[in-house]
Parts: C-alpha cells; sequence; structure tokens
C-alpha cells in the first residue's frame, strides 16, 4: 500500500497588519543568537480533530488564522522578516540582522493529506509523513536569508487539522517560539469575546540583550559563508513518544530524592536520569566510557539583572553532567540525578556571563555534526511550555507533534502531558538498534506504565 501524499493547496505570504516606524530599524542579532546559524528551525505542531460543528468552514477558518497572525506579526514582526549580513574586508567580520523592509513577509500554506488522525497516533512510531506537515524540511538558520522566518502549515486531515510552526533558531528559541505560538492562539480566539482580533496581552521585549560594557552589535569573525554552514546528514532515527504520568513522575522523584537523603532533585532531574541510564544500556556502552546528559536551559531568570520571560530571542545555554556507564549502572537514578542537579545547580549568573565573555573572544557556529555524539542524551524543550492552551477554536490538541529539524540519536524532547496534572510526555529519537534495546528496558517501563521505578 503506497504511502498517502500531502497535496498543498495554497502559498501565501502574510504580514504585520500594521509597521512603526521603529520596527522597519534592524535589529542585530545578540551573541545569544550568532552561534545558531547551522542549527535547523524549531518546528512543533498540534493535532486537532475536525470540529463536530456543521458550520465550520475550513475557508473562513484558514483566513481568521491568516488575519489573526497578522495582528500578532505586529507584535512579533522580527518573525515576518529576513536574515541579512555585512561583510568587512579588514579585519574580515561579518555582522547580521534581521531585515524587515526586504521581505515579503511570514509564509502561510495550507495543504491536505489523506489520513486520519488515528494513523498519527496509533503506530508506535511517530510516522515518517509527519515530516511532511512542517515548511522549511531539513532547512538551517542561515537559510532565512532567502527563506521565511516563520512558516505556518496548515494540513487537513480527513477528521482533524494539523497547524505546524516552523521558526528560525536564531530568532526565537523554546521560550520565544511557545510565547509567539500563544500569543497567536490568544489574538485568534479574542474574536469570538470581542467581534475583533484583539492585541496581544504580552507584548514581547524585542530589544536584543547583550553583556554589559559590550559593544551592541555583535560579530563574527568569517567573511566566507562556508564558515557559517554546516548541514548534518543523519543515519535514520525511530521516533517514539512515551507518557509518564503525574502519579508515576512523583514516585520517581521521591526515590530520587530518597537515595540521596535530599528534597532537591527536581522531577525533570529524575526523569532525565532515568532515560540517561537507560539510553546508555541501550548502546551497550563499555563500564570505563564516559557518558554526558545535556540539559538545556533558559538562562532569563539566572542571570542577574533577570530579563522577563517575555524577552523575545535566544537566551539558552547547555548544562551536562558527566558518569561512566559504569558508574550509572554500579548506583541507582539518585546518583544520576543528582550529578543533574549539581549541573543545574552551578549554572548560575557567574557562569552565565564567563560563557558570554568567552565567545566573545573566542566566537564560534554550533555545528549539528558535533552534537550528534553516541555517548551523549541531549533533553530538549520544556513541560513548562503552554503547548494545549492553544486551541484556535478548536478545542484542546489531541497530541504536539515536531518535524525533521534538531534530531540525532539520544536526543529527547519534553512536552506536557495532555492530561496535565504535572504529566510528561517524552519524545525519543533513537537509531534502531538502540531504540530496540530501549523500549524494552524494565526500568524505562515500570515508569511508563505507572509503577515505582527499581
Amino acid at each position: 500500500m503506497e504511502s498517502p501524499t500531502l497535496k498543498i493547496i495554497s502559498d501565501s505570504f502574510i504580514k504585520p497588519k500594521t509597521i512603526s516606524q521603529e520596527a522597519k530599524k534592524p535589529i542585530y542579532f545578540s551573541s545569544w543568537d550568532l552561534p545558531l546559524f547551522s542549527v535547523n528551525y524549531i518546528q512543533k505542531g498540534l493535532l486537532f480533530r475536525s470540529p463536530e460543528n456543521q458550520d465550520f468552514s475550513i475557508a473562513t477558518f484558514l483566513q481568521d488564522l491568516k488575519d489573526s497572525l497578522s495582528v500578532t506579526l505586529t507584535h512579533f514582526h522580527p518573525l515576518a522578516a529576513r536574515i541579512a549580513t555585512i561583510k568587512q574586508q579588514n579585519p574580515p567580520s561579518l555582522t547580521a540582522f534581521l531585515d524587515l523592509e526586504n521581505s515579503p513577509g511570514a509564509r502561510f500554506i495550507h495543504s491536505t493529506v489523506d489520513l486520519k488522525v488515528s494513523d498519527v497516533l496509533q503506530p508506535t512510531d511517530v510516522p515518517l509523513i509527519v515530516q511532511s506537515f512542517f515548511d522549511h524540511h531539513q532547512a538551517i538558520a542561515h537559510d532565512g536569508h532567502k527563506l521565511s522566518l516563520l512558516s505556518v502549515q496548515v494540513t487537513e486531515l480527513i477528521d482533524g487539522i494539523f497547524i505546524g510552526v516552523s521558526v528560525n533558531h536564531m530568532v526565537a528559541d523554546g521560550t520565544s517560539y511557545w510565547h509567539f505560538f500563544n500569543s497567536w492562539s490568544e489574538v485568534f480566539q479574542s474574536k469570538a469575546r470581542n467581534g475583533y482580533f484583539a492585541p496581544v496581552s504580552r507584548p514581547p521585549i524585542l530589544e536584543r540583550w547583550v553583556p554589559s560594557g559590550s559593544d551592541p552589535i555583535a560579530t563574527l569573525p568569517f567573511i566566507n559563508d562556508d564558515n557559517l554552514i554546516d548541514r548534518h546528514i543523519r543515519p535514520f532515527l525511530r521516533e517514539r513518544i512515551f507518557h509518564f504520568s503525574s502519579d508515576s513522575l512523583s514516585n520517581l522523584k521521591s526515590k530520587a530524592n530518597s537515595e540521596r537523603n535530599t528534597t532537591k532533585i527536581s522531577t525533570l532531574q529524575a526523569l532525565s536520569a532515568i532515560v540517561w541510564r537507560c539510553v546508555t544500556r541501550s548502546r551497550r556502552l563499555p563500564e570505563n566510557q564516559e557518558t554526558g546528559c545535556r540539559l538545556a536551559i533558559n538562562n532569563r531568570g539566572r542571570i542577574s539583572p533577570s530579563m522577563p520571560e517575555t524577552y523575545f530571542g535566544n537566551m539558552i545555554l547547555t548544562v551536562t553532567a558527566i558518569a561512566t556507564a559504569g558508574e550509572l549502572a554500579g548506583h541507582g537514578v539518585g546518583c544520576a540525578a543528582w550529578r543533574l542537579h549539581e549541573a543545574v545547580a552551578g549554572h548560575d549568573d557567574k557562569a552565565i556571563m564567563g560563557f558570554a565573555d568567552w565567545w566573545l573572544k573566542n566566537p564560534f557556529v554550533f555545528k549539528m555534526s558535533e552534537h550528534d555524539d553516541p555517548h551523549i542524551v541531549h533533553m530538549g524543550s520544556s513541560p513548562r511550555f503552554d503547548m494545549y492552551g492553544n486551541e484556535f477554536g478548536l478545542g484542546k490538541a489531541v497530541a504536539v507533534r515536531s518535524g525533521f529539524a534538531n534530531k540525532f540519536d539520544g536526543k529527547m524532547t519534553l512536552y506536557p502531558g495532555r492530561d496535565g496534572g504535572g504529566s510528561m510526555d517524552l519524545e525519543v529519537c533513537l537509531l534502531p538498534e538502540n531504540m530496540a534495546a530501549f523500549e524494552c528496558d524494565q526500568e524505562l517501563l515500570s515508569l511508563v506504565n505507572g509503577e515505582e521505578a527499581i
């Protein structure tokens, strides 16, 4: 049986409803943004069931999506821009900025596919066709010179609607991505209450953050774009979603803290420790092999003075806990969780400012090929992001799914559980041989089944 093919129905561009003179000025990238030139777009989407309302019109729905997006882009106008660069020969350097003047806007695509919601949710692995629900497949941030920085793809299923949003990672991190998504949903739903699309309630802070005493315009010591581009070709990965109930996670947190005679280990640290242990076993690493568990951390509340969560841009770093495979196997989950706790606790203003200062002296661009480490587990995204609050008049989404972007063997993506209450979903990406062992790991299965991990 042939796999269904996604069909593009329409393709257009959306500009901000109003553009102020201030918005027309270039926005220069910060030292947090520039290292991400070779990172894929952020791709996350929500799957909804089709409305049972007989009066529902897909044409009206799409127009309301476009109109509310235009209103939202008035506040989030960097997403309607393009990336531009200025190259200096002496000394060789490159300055990148957001150019709203020379951009057609954000992209909006309407597509259809002959699939049911159950065809997306029921298979053990996330079907590959889900990747086609997102625009800018395999694109990296540097492509934002020519591609839209924001692309919305609305895909009609037989009995559902998928809204996939791709955002250039140099423009936004996960916090900013979901701030935009939440604001767009808020604007869309305001029409039902007010009869018109109201402005966003939490406007973003668009002025880029720079370290105290630093030049507000950060540069890279490159003149050739080849220094900025790394298109990593990854092997085939299996992707699965695992659900963890709030009770199961509560038991796990208690167990990890009890083993260390502490109360400081968080639920996320305890879950990350279990995943780290299980993946390491699945990889069958020798006992003396050093392994790491890497956590993405939001710096906004960790710097002094702190930045509001509405700061729009990138404000993230990663911390890594290290242990040998033998150490992970020879101790309980509390040991691995404590190492993660210590790594997070040490990520304070001094550490963050130290990295910022070091990068300004030694600027570089992250390369996905270097992130693809067979001894690392990477925990990305956050169950704290408000994903299921985005309804667009369709009711609560039935699932969150992601695209091709930024995945490698050992990449884990955290989502809030649909049932709330502290439950979590975990998207797991592993090589097929590693997934086969991981999905049968008894420590993992005891947690997924809601029993206390032992």
